[in-house]
């Protein structure tokens, strides 16, 4: 669209036409783009399954015959049950590093200028992002529970709460690719994006439930680990799954008490908070 001013015509920027379907139109076209991006990449992909299947193999067979579980004891067969929820829970939520130095990237090549040049929703190329990130995850989720299952672990609850469990740890994979696109649009370079997305993301998930129970923990390390985000929903995950050792007591803590009801509400949390921040920083990113 053009206006002239005396003989010099000047070109306005298109504008988008706003509402849900203009932006969910939008979002699922950019999140076509980058999983077609990561399909001519496959090796991103391939590398993105090493890492965790290295976890299941490593942690089931190294240290699944020398940490006691509540309820259990020493017992290799029930440390591998206990652990996988764990191990599915750090694979979707290391997605945060890739979904930041994606962005990174797209802001260093001036991708992301030209896509706030363009008649769309502000948010679609945040949303659309994550959206094929997920997908990732969700590819990745399936390999890991195929290989869990040939080391040895069982979901013991039927195929719908295997399935809700599932859900619960993709949902809040998905909370994280959030923070790592607010991470991605504060930092000038892919690299910095990957360290910043991981270095604190190590920290959270070890001091968790995921790989020990918090009862071995120091006790000023017990609160942090079971107010933890990625904590309810690991041990949310383990009674979806039917992994819980026998007699097992969760601790007082109200997300431990109610693990379902508290991923959820710490994953909804998330992902209304980073992403209204994530969308703020995009719109004024230089």
């Amino acid at each position: 669209m053009s206006t002239t001013t005396g003989s010099a015509p000047t070109t306005r920027a298109p504008r988008a036409g706003g509402g849900i379907g203009q932006s969910v139109s939008d979002s699922l076209t950019i999140a076509k783009r980058n999983l077609l991006r990561m399909m001519r990449i496959p090796e991103m992909v391939i590398f993105g399954l090493i890492q965790p299947v290295m976890f299941v193999v490593l942690f089931s067979y190294v240290f699944g015959g020398s940490i006691s579980i509540p309820g259990a004891g020493v017992d290799a067969g029930a440390y591998r049950e206990f652990l996988m929820a764990g191990i599915f829970a750090q694979t979707v939520t290391f997605a945060t590093a890739g979904a930041g130095a994606g962005i990174a990237e797209d802001m260093h090549k001036g991708l992301v200028d030209r896509f706030r040049s363009l008649p769309m929703a502000r948010g679609a190329v945040l949303t659309g992002r994550t959206l094929a990130d997920l997908v990732q995850t969700a590819l990745t989720l399936v390999v890991l529970a195929v290989v869990a299952t040939i080391v040895g672990w069982r979901a013991h609850e039927g195929v719908l709460k295997a399935l809700a469990g599932f859900c619960l740890l993709l949902l809040l994979g998905y909370a994280f690719t959030w923070i790592g696109a607010l991470i991605g649009l504060s930092v000038r370079t892919p690299e910095a994006a990957t360290s910043g997305g991981l270095i604190w993301l190590f920290p959270l998930t070890f001091i968790s439930i995921a790989f020990v129970p918090s009862e071995n923990m120091p006790s000023f390390l017990q609160h942090v680990a079971e107010w933890n985000p990625f904590s309810a929903t690991v041990l949310a995950a383990r009674e979806l799954f039917g992994n819980l050792p026998p007699g097992y007591q969760a601790p007082d803590a109200w997300p431990m008490q109610n693990p379902v009801l508290a991923s959820l509400l710490w994953s909804v949390l998330i992902i209304v908070v980073f992403r209204t921040l994530a969308v703020r920083k995009y719109r004024s990113a230089a």
